[in-house]
């Protein structure tokens, strides 16, 4: 292994050595998995894995969850949450990605007190600080810690040192909430969210790895990986997804000639990309 990663990761280990008890926030990604990892390799038992599930998370999400918690041996806790009934949620505000890591954390803290643990930890990492974040306020708020900030990981390096771990989701997609496919200001509901997930899971059992469906009322435009974009043209394939979006509920089917952007609907938002602050530990509150 690269001295490099060796060093990061030998500091992720000691940010976690002298905690009692932590709560990993746990999805089931390529991050909050690693974190896992690394945090149940360090602390064992003192681990508990909390994931709360809603009509946001898609399915998949929710299957890797519950598999990688029981592949990693971490104890594992599923609250059943519903983001659409945070007031102000489902108006889709610029911050609503606060609203949703403020009520995931908050549900973590009140287990956390009930339990008796004295940390809560998540998946943020490198490269998420220069993105449009709006939960890192959330985070900061309710004194969650960001172990692969501490130890300055980037994406990349969570690939790698996941790969040599043997996690099988190193190479994993990033699958971000079901909300994230509505533009600001479009109101996310449950037949949206139905009809979203319906398409993505239409477009992936015909072998489009990667593919998001973002939701424009009566349109879904669809972004595809690049290498993959010529295939929706072949007759076949065309006729099929306007087929069978039209019965999901969408009119019309538009392609975005761009392709697949993780986080396009934040393109154009400027945010001030500020490096979260490390919280004390919660104990000492």
């Amino acid at each position: 292994m690269d001295t490099t990663l060796t060093a990061k990761l030998d500091r992720m280990r000691a940010t976690f050595a002298p905690m009692r008890s932590v709560i990993v926030a746990f999805s089931g990604g390529v991050d909050s998995t690693f974190v896992l990892k690394v945090a149940h390799e360090t602390l064992g038992e003192s681990v508990l894995a909390l994931t709360t599930t809603s009509p946001t998370m898609p399915d998949e999400d929710r299957d890797s969850a519950l598999s990688m918690a029981q592949l990693i041996g971490a104890r594992h806790l599923i609250v059943e949450s519903n983001e659409l009934e945070i007031p102000g949620y489902s108006a889709n505000p610029l911050n609503r990605c606060y609203l949703c890591k403020h009520n995931l954390f908050t549900v973590c803290e009140a287990k956390a007190a009930e339990l008796g643990i004295d940390e809560i930890v998540d998946g943020l990492n490198l490269d998420d600080l220069h993105d449009y974040r709006p939960g890192m306020q959330a985070a900061t708020e309710k004194c969650v810690r960001h172990p692969l900030v501490e130890a300055e990981m980037t994406k990349a390096d969570v690939r790698e040192l996941s790969r040599s771990m043997g996690l099988p989701t190193w190479d994993r997609p990033a699958s971000p909430c079901l909300s994230s496919r509505f533009p600001y200001g479009t109101e996310i509901t449950p037949d949206g969210l139905r009809q979203v997930a319906a398409g993505e899971k239409l477009l992936h059992s015909m072998g489009f790895a990667i593919a998001r469906v973002r939701y424009h009322g009566e349109v879904a435009r669809l972004e595809l990986e690049q290498s993959e974009m010529a295939r929706v043209f072949e007759p076949a394939i065309r006729e099929t997804i306007d087929r069978e979006f039209k019965k999901i509920g969408f009119r019309f089917v538009a392609i975005d000639l761009k392709g697949f952007r993780s986080g396009s609907l934040n393109e154009g938002l400027v945010a001030n990309a500020v490096t979260p602050a490390t919280p004390p530990p919660r104990n000492q509150v």
